[in-house]
Protein backbone atom coordinates (compact mmCIF):
# COMPACT_ATOMS: atom_id res chain seq x y z
CA UNK A 1 0.00 0.00 0.00
CA UNK A 2 1.14 3.52 -0.82
CA UNK A 3 2.39 6.15 1.60
CA UNK A 4 0.40 9.26 0.79
CA UNK A 5 -0.22 12.84 1.79
CA UNK A 6 -3.83 13.68 0.87
CA UNK A 7 -4.62 17.40 0.72
CA UNK A 8 -8.21 18.61 0.65
CA UNK A 9 -8.20 22.25 -0.49
CA UNK A 10 -11.46 23.88 0.55
CA UNK A 11 -12.85 27.40 0.60
CA UNK A 12 -12.05 28.11 4.25
CA UNK A 13 -9.42 25.60 5.32
CA UNK A 14 -7.07 22.96 3.96
CA UNK A 15 -7.01 19.44 5.43
CA UNK A 16 -3.72 17.54 5.29
CA UNK A 17 -3.94 13.78 5.83
CA UNK A 18 -1.12 11.28 6.15
CA UNK A 19 -1.65 7.68 5.07
CA UNK A 20 1.10 5.18 5.88
CA UNK A 21 0.75 1.89 4.00
CA UNK A 22 -2.84 2.77 3.28
CA UNK A 23 -3.83 3.50 6.88
CA UNK A 24 -4.71 6.90 8.32
CA UNK A 25 -1.91 8.21 10.53
CA UNK A 26 -3.00 11.81 11.04
CA UNK A 27 -5.28 14.51 9.64
CA UNK A 28 -4.77 18.21 10.39
CA UNK A 29 -6.78 21.23 9.27
CA UNK A 30 -5.00 24.52 8.53
CA UNK A 31 -6.29 27.98 7.60
CA UNK A 32 -5.67 28.34 3.86
CA UNK A 33 -4.50 31.91 4.34
CA UNK A 34 -1.71 30.89 6.73
CA UNK A 35 0.99 30.08 4.18
CA UNK A 36 3.74 29.65 6.76
CA UNK A 37 1.75 27.15 8.81
CA UNK A 38 0.67 25.30 5.67
CA UNK A 39 4.27 24.90 4.50
CA UNK A 40 5.39 23.72 7.93
CA UNK A 41 2.55 21.21 8.23
CA UNK A 42 3.17 19.74 4.79
CA UNK A 43 6.93 19.46 5.39
CA UNK A 44 6.47 17.93 8.86
CA UNK A 45 3.96 15.43 7.50
CA UNK A 46 6.21 14.50 4.57
CA UNK A 47 9.12 13.87 6.93
CA UNK A 48 7.10 11.09 8.59
CA UNK A 49 7.16 9.10 5.36
CA UNK A 50 10.07 6.63 5.20
CA UNK A 51 12.98 7.25 2.86
CA UNK A 52 13.48 4.83 -0.02
CA UNK A 53 16.34 2.47 0.86
CA UNK A 54 17.49 2.43 -2.76
CA UNK A 55 17.55 6.22 -3.12
CA UNK A 56 20.94 7.93 -3.01
CA UNK A 57 19.12 11.29 -2.95
CA UNK A 58 17.13 10.12 0.12
CA UNK A 59 13.82 10.41 -1.65
CA UNK A 60 10.78 9.63 0.45
CA UNK A 61 8.66 6.61 -0.44
CA UNK A 62 5.44 8.52 -0.89
CA UNK A 63 3.31 10.77 -3.03
CA UNK A 64 1.32 13.98 -2.58
CA UNK A 65 -2.23 14.05 -3.97
CA UNK A 66 -4.69 16.95 -3.73
CA UNK A 67 -8.24 17.82 -4.60
CA UNK A 68 -9.47 21.38 -4.72
CA UNK A 69 -12.41 23.75 -5.00
CA UNK A 70 -10.11 26.78 -4.72
CA UNK A 71 -7.86 27.42 -7.76
CA UNK A 72 -5.68 30.04 -6.05
CA UNK A 73 -4.92 27.79 -3.11
CA UNK A 74 -4.21 24.93 -5.53
CA UNK A 75 -1.40 27.00 -7.05
CA UNK A 76 -0.12 27.74 -3.55
CA UNK A 77 -0.08 24.08 -2.54
CA UNK A 78 1.68 23.06 -5.76
CA UNK A 79 4.36 25.66 -5.12
CA UNK A 80 4.85 24.62 -1.49
CA UNK A 81 5.19 20.96 -2.45
CA UNK A 82 7.71 21.84 -5.15
CA UNK A 83 9.76 24.21 -2.98
CA UNK A 84 9.70 22.34 0.32
CA UNK A 85 9.61 18.71 -0.83
CA UNK A 86 11.02 18.83 -4.37
CA UNK A 87 7.98 16.81 -5.42
CA UNK A 88 4.94 17.23 -7.65
CA UNK A 89 1.47 17.53 -6.16
CA UNK A 90 -0.87 15.38 -8.27
CA UNK A 91 -4.36 16.87 -8.56
CA UNK A 92 -7.47 14.73 -8.89
CA UNK A 93 -9.42 15.68 -11.99
CA UNK A 94 -6.22 16.83 -13.70
CA UNK A 95 -3.57 14.15 -13.16
CA UNK A 96 -5.76 11.46 -11.61
CA UNK A 97 -9.21 10.39 -12.77
CA UNK A 98 -12.24 10.32 -10.50
CA UNK A 99 -12.85 7.04 -8.65
CA UNK A 100 -16.60 6.87 -9.36
CA UNK A 101 -18.91 7.20 -12.36
CA UNK A 102 -20.89 10.42 -12.79
CA UNK A 103 -24.52 10.54 -13.85
CA UNK A 104 -24.87 14.33 -13.90
CA UNK A 105 -25.04 17.23 -16.33
CA UNK A 106 -21.88 19.32 -16.78
CA UNK A 107 -19.71 16.70 -15.12
CA UNK A 108 -16.64 18.88 -15.69
CA UNK A 109 -18.08 21.49 -13.32
CA UNK A 110 -19.00 19.19 -10.44
CA UNK A 111 -17.20 19.81 -7.14
CA UNK A 112 -14.40 17.26 -6.86
CA UNK A 113 -14.77 17.23 -3.07
CA UNK A 114 -18.41 16.16 -3.40
CA UNK A 115 -17.49 13.28 -5.69
CA UNK A 116 -14.65 12.06 -3.50
CA UNK A 117 -16.77 12.06 -0.34
CA UNK A 118 -19.46 10.11 -2.15
CA UNK A 119 -16.93 7.62 -3.53
CA UNK A 120 -15.40 7.05 -0.11
CA UNK A 121 -18.81 6.37 1.42
CA UNK A 122 -19.91 4.04 -1.37
CA UNK A 123 -16.65 2.08 -1.12
CA UNK A 124 -17.71 1.12 2.41
CA UNK A 125 -21.49 0.69 2.04
CA UNK A 126 -21.51 -0.80 -1.49
CA UNK A 127 -25.15 0.26 -1.74
CA UNK A 128 -27.15 3.45 -2.26
CA UNK A 129 -25.72 6.12 0.04
CA UNK A 130 -26.30 9.78 0.81
CA UNK A 131 -23.34 11.94 1.82
CA UNK A 132 -23.94 15.31 3.45
CA UNK A 133 -20.97 17.63 3.88
CA UNK A 134 -21.57 20.56 6.24
CA UNK A 135 -18.81 23.02 5.42
CA UNK A 136 -18.69 26.54 4.01
CA UNK A 137 -21.54 25.30 1.83
CA UNK A 138 -23.73 22.29 2.60
CA UNK A 139 -23.94 19.57 -0.04
CA UNK A 140 -26.23 16.53 0.19
CA UNK A 141 -25.38 14.07 -2.57
CA UNK A 142 -26.47 10.59 -3.53
CA UNK A 143 -24.80 7.57 -5.06
CA UNK A 144 -27.20 4.94 -6.40
CA UNK A 145 -26.91 1.20 -5.80
CA UNK A 146 -24.87 0.81 -9.01
CA UNK A 147 -22.19 3.13 -7.64
CA UNK A 148 -23.07 6.12 -9.84
CA UNK A 149 -22.95 9.65 -8.44
CA UNK A 150 -26.36 11.01 -9.49
CA UNK A 151 -26.24 14.53 -8.00
CA UNK A 152 -27.48 16.39 -4.98
CA UNK A 153 -28.39 19.74 -3.43
CA UNK A 154 -26.31 22.70 -2.31
CA UNK A 155 -27.22 25.43 0.17
CA UNK A 156 -25.33 27.88 2.42
CA UNK A 157 -23.45 26.62 5.46
CA UNK A 158 -23.81 27.98 8.99
CA UNK A 159 -21.27 30.80 8.70
CA UNK A 160 -22.62 32.11 5.38
CA UNK A 161 -26.21 32.00 6.64
CA UNK A 162 -25.34 33.77 9.88
CA UNK A 163 -23.43 36.49 8.01
CA UNK A 164 -26.27 36.94 5.51
CA UNK A 165 -28.74 37.61 8.32
CA UNK A 166 -26.47 40.26 9.80
CA UNK A 167 -25.61 41.88 6.47
CA UNK A 168 -29.19 42.08 5.23
CA UNK A 169 -30.95 43.31 8.36
CA UNK A 170 -30.64 46.43 10.50
CA UNK A 171 -30.48 44.87 13.95
CA UNK A 172 -29.79 41.14 13.80
CA UNK A 173 -26.36 40.15 15.15
CA UNK A 174 -23.97 37.63 13.59
CA UNK A 175 -23.72 34.46 15.66
CA UNK A 176 -21.68 31.27 15.69
CA UNK A 177 -23.93 28.22 15.51
CA UNK A 178 -23.83 25.70 18.36
CA UNK A 179 -26.15 22.99 19.67
CA UNK A 180 -29.07 24.79 21.41
CA UNK A 181 -29.99 24.07 25.02
CA UNK A 182 -33.70 24.60 24.19
CA UNK A 183 -35.63 24.14 20.93
CA UNK A 184 -36.72 27.78 21.10
CA UNK A 185 -34.53 30.84 21.54
CA UNK A 186 -35.21 33.15 24.48
CA UNK A 187 -33.05 35.91 23.04
CA UNK A 188 -32.43 37.14 19.51
CA UNK A 189 -29.06 35.38 19.39
CA UNK A 190 -30.58 32.12 20.65
CA UNK A 191 -33.46 32.38 18.18
CA UNK A 192 -31.05 32.77 15.25
CA UNK A 193 -28.97 29.88 16.54
CA UNK A 194 -32.02 27.62 16.82
CA UNK A 195 -33.23 28.66 13.40
CA UNK A 196 -29.99 27.89 11.62
CA UNK A 197 -29.34 24.72 13.63
CA UNK A 198 -32.75 23.09 13.18
CA UNK A 199 -33.18 24.24 9.59
CA UNK A 200 -29.97 22.37 8.68
CA UNK A 201 -31.17 19.18 10.36
CA UNK A 202 -34.64 19.56 8.86
CA UNK A 203 -33.25 20.13 5.38
CA UNK A 204 -31.06 17.04 5.65
CA UNK A 205 -33.93 14.81 6.78
CA UNK A 206 -36.29 16.15 4.12
CA UNK A 207 -33.78 15.74 1.30
CA UNK A 208 -32.89 12.18 2.35
CA UNK A 209 -36.60 11.33 2.55
CA UNK A 210 -37.16 12.60 -0.99
CA UNK A 211 -34.13 10.65 -2.25
CA UNK A 212 -35.57 7.53 -0.60
CA UNK A 213 -38.93 8.05 -2.30
CA UNK A 214 -37.17 8.40 -5.65
CA UNK A 215 -35.11 5.21 -5.41
CA UNK A 216 -37.64 3.15 -3.45
CA UNK A 217 -35.47 2.44 -0.41
CA UNK A 218 -33.99 4.38 2.49
CA UNK A 219 -30.31 4.91 1.68
CA UNK A 220 -27.43 4.79 4.12
CA UNK A 221 -26.70 8.34 5.25
CA UNK A 222 -23.24 9.66 6.12
CA UNK A 223 -22.40 13.17 7.33
CA UNK A 224 -19.05 14.91 7.32
CA UNK A 225 -17.53 18.39 7.59
CA UNK A 226 -17.02 20.83 10.44
CA UNK A 227 -20.72 21.63 10.76
CA UNK A 228 -21.66 17.95 10.95
CA UNK A 229 -19.91 17.68 14.30
CA UNK A 230 -22.30 20.32 15.67
CA UNK A 231 -25.54 18.64 14.57
CA UNK A 232 -24.68 14.92 14.65
CA UNK A 233 -26.18 14.20 18.08
CA UNK A 234 -29.61 15.36 16.90
CA UNK A 235 -29.53 13.44 13.61
CA UNK A 236 -30.84 10.08 14.79
CA UNK A 237 -31.70 9.13 11.19
CA UNK A 238 -28.02 9.39 10.16
CA UNK A 239 -26.03 6.15 10.03
CA UNK A 240 -22.49 7.49 10.31
CA UNK A 241 -20.52 10.62 11.12
CA UNK A 242 -17.10 10.48 9.43
CA UNK A 243 -14.79 13.50 9.84
CA UNK A 244 -12.59 14.36 6.85
CA UNK A 245 -14.35 12.06 4.41
CA UNK A 246 -12.89 13.96 1.46
CA UNK A 247 -9.35 13.17 2.60
CA UNK A 248 -10.25 9.48 2.64
CA UNK A 249 -11.73 9.85 -0.82
CA UNK A 250 -8.44 11.28 -2.09
CA UNK A 251 -6.58 8.20 -0.89
CA UNK A 252 -9.21 5.96 -2.51
CA UNK A 253 -8.94 7.80 -5.83
CA UNK A 254 -5.16 7.44 -5.92
CA UNK A 255 -5.29 3.74 -5.01
CA UNK A 256 -7.84 3.04 -7.75
CA UNK A 257 -5.74 5.02 -10.21
CA UNK A 258 -2.66 2.95 -9.38
CA UNK A 259 -4.62 -0.31 -9.50
CA UNK A 260 -5.80 0.56 -13.03
CA UNK A 261 -2.23 1.30 -14.13
CA UNK A 262 -1.03 -2.05 -12.78
CA UNK A 263 -3.71 -4.04 -14.57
Amino acid sequence: MTNLIAIDIGNTSIAIGLFLKGQVDSIESVDGNDTKKLAKCIKTTWDKIPVLKSSKEKKHDGVVVACSVNPEWTKLIKQIVKDKLDEKAFVIGEDIELPIKLGVKESDKIGIDRVLSAAAAYAVTEQAVVVADFGTAVTIDMVDDRGVFVGGVIFPGFAISAKALKDNTALLPEIKVSRPELPFGQSTEEAINCGLYYSAIGALEEVVRRYAEKIGTWPQTVITGSGAKIIKDDCKFVDSYVPDLVVRGIALAYQKFMDNIME
